[in-house]
């Protein structure tokens, strides 16, 4: 599990490719810190394993399905990358709950300085748009960030400098796409108000699960 609060911006610095799946090597350094074979480092969001390292860096296979579902198979030797080790259990919980599963992408429409802040909008696909709600969480390119507006076809976050200089999301542009992974609480909510109840909370659905 991650938290969504970035420690590094890492480089590309290798890919191999396969028929539709690639292993990364990613030039860091702070999350090498205490890294092992089989741990989890969330690269732009997405939750990879470290299958090798050798002190200047890390290497992870991606498959099939993570292409499909993220950017990472549109990145190339340079590309600056987002980091963050697994959360530790004895760390502040800083941003939101963040598997590190991407649901999907999203492209970026427009940034706007606004004083100190730049608002970021992001076109995202209906399936997507259904979990974002305004002032909820979101993580984008793995960055834990607090959904300020919502439409029909995007929604907008507010970056502070602190958030600007720690992540790579102020060096995109207009046209380029991200990772996105909603809010899972709100994923579990959909699953439990399945079909079966008819998609409404009623006296005997939260009688069954315990609520009266």
């Amino acid at each position: 599990m991650f938290t969504g609060i970035i420690e590094e911006i890492g480089k590309i610095s290798n890919i191999r490719q396969g028929t539709a799946s690639c292993v990364l090597t990613v030039a860091a350094r702070k999350v090498l810190e205490d890294v092992h074979i089989g741990d989890s480092i969330a690269v732009n969001g997405t939750c990879l394993t470290v299958c090798s390292t050798d002190g200047n860096g890390f290497s992870a296979d991606v498959m099939p399905e993570t292409m499909r579902r993220s950017n990472l198979g549109r990145l190339s030797p340079g590309s600056a990358v987002n980091l963050e080790r697994a959360m530790a259990a004895d760390g502040r919980f800083g941003g939101h709950i963040v598997s590190g599963h991407i649901d999907g992408m999203g492209v970026i429409a427009s940034l706007r300085r606004e004083d100190n802040a730049v608002w970021v909008t992001i076109a995202a696909p209906p399936e997507i748009l259904k979990y974002i709600v305004e002032k909820g969480s979101v993580a984008i390119d793995g960055i834990s960030l607090t959904v300020v507006k919502v439409t029909a076809r995007d929604f907008a976050v507010s970056v502070i400098p602190h958030t600007a200089a720690q992540t790579t999301l102020l060096s995109r542009k207009p046209g380029d796409v991200v990772n996105l992974e909603c809010d899972i609480i709100a994923k579990y909510v959909e699953k439990l108000l399945a079909p079966q109840h008819g998609g409404k909370i009623t006296p005997g659905f939260l009688a069954e699960h315990g609520f009266l």
